[in-house]
């Protein structure tokens, strides 16, 4: 990298909670976040945050025809833009990605169609993916660029990527960043469930187990939530944390779903953000691994290949929340930020793990369909 983003901001609304403190807290304890719908295992956001995406709902009439996707990214948004003190006149970018889009809104008018052979005017603007951003630019009343994209689960941290190439490219001096979901729709928990990776084990005290090697079966579960995060060119002195290492790679695919044994694209997207730090240098790598058996061993043994005997502390936060397929990568990033700022480790309750003597200098993975990773390397600022 040319020189270190800064992150200024970062909010995002998850099962966690809807503040920085409230997701530490929820990180102290070793309770996760699932509860049943429809006797399927999903983690929602609580219902205070609920609330008051309902009350955006109904602010204003163009809201109203809204999906969740996008009214999750503007909640988000504007308290990422409020931390970060940006004011609309700063005229800076807007990416933000999601794997599935405007889920809930496409099912319901897709189902009136079927029943009815007539859809609402406005079905193809408010179920285009496009929507996300150009909503939030609009809520913001920005005018600078607005992306929206399906990168699937890394859709987030592509986002970033976009971002950091815009802000070194002389393009645009500020970028708004992120990912939102809301797949817990019954449709979309069934194409999880189709392709055998959904938990079945409700009554384990942990139904979803990432990092857990010696797992006999898939356990994914699905958790809806937003997070955005407002990135600056430079050494800011509101930093959060400094993106110090990008890196990124797609590998051939064997399958639409597949990832290599050795995840290769996770091994060039390691060392690439690496770059000129040493990997002993590394304190934590907060990974992917949603809790599939295939794709957690590929990611580890990635690792593995790339850091030798010196492995870093591995965490992950899919235990407690589900993986919230295009937020993940971001709420991963919050992660860091958080045991960054505390200084401290947030372990996976039912691994064994020595505590690192500093979190200083974090790796945050993620990978989607295709073979699609990013790997980011976020440092303390004046480290």
């Amino acid at each position: 990298m040319k020189k270190p983003i800064a992150i200024t901001g970062i909010h995002s609304i998850s099962p966690l909670g809807a503040t920085l403190e409230e997701s530490w807290a929820s990180y102290q304890n070793n309770t996760h976040c699932f509860s049943e719908k429809e006797e399927i295992l999903v983690a929602e956001l609580p219902k205070v945050i609920k609330d008051d995406i309902d009350k955006l709902h109904q602010s204003d009439t163009k809201y109203k025809a809204l999906d969740n996707t996008t009214l999750f990214a503007i909640y988000s948004s504007r308290k990422a833009m409020e931390q970060a003190n940006w004011k609309p006149t700063d005229n800076f970018g807007i990416n933000i990605g999601s794997s599935r889009g405007a889920t809930q809104l496409f099912e319901e008018h897709y189902k009136a169609f079927l029943e009815n052979q007539k859809v609402n005017p406005l079905t193809s603007p408010n179920t285009t993916l496009g929507n996300i951003s150009s909503w939030v630019a609009h809520d913001l009343q920005t005018k600078g660029p607005e992306i929206s994209h399906s990168i699937t689960c890394s859709s987030a941290l592509h986002a970033m990527l976009n971002g950091i190439a815009w802000i070194q490219s002389g393009m645009c001096d500020k970028f708004l960043v992120g990912g939102s979901e809301a797949p817990l729709t019954n449709f979309t928990i069934a194409q999880m469930q189709a392709l055998k990776i959904y938990s079945q084990n409700k009554s384990s005290k942990y139904p979803c187990r990432p990092l857990d090697f010696e797992k006999k079966r898939n356990s994914m579960i699905l958790g809806e939530g937003a997070s955005v995060a407002c990135l600056e060119y430079g050494d800011s002195k509101n930093a959060l944390a400094n993106i110090i290492g990008i890196g990124y790679a797609t590998e051939i695919l064997e399958h639409h779903a597949s990832l290599s044994t050795n995840a290769d694209c996770f091994q060039r997207s390691m060392k690439m953000a690496l770059g000129n730090t040493k990997a002993d240098d590394i304190d934590i790598i907060v990974t992917h691994t949603p809790g599939t058996l295939k794709g957690d061993l590929a990611e580890f043994n990635a690792i593995k290949k790339v850091f030798g005997n010196n492995i870093p502390n591995l965490t992950n936060n899919k235990w407690k929340i589900g993986h919230t397929l295009g937020t993940s990568g971001m709420l991963n990033i919050e992660m860091a930020i958080l045991m960054i700022q505390n200084q401290s480790f947030i372990p996976v309750p039912y691994i064994e793990s020595k505590k690192p003597k500093q979190s200083n200098k974090i790796m945050v993975n993620a990978v989607g369909f295709g073979g699609n990773a990013v790997s980011l390397i976020l440092e303390k600022p004046n480290c």
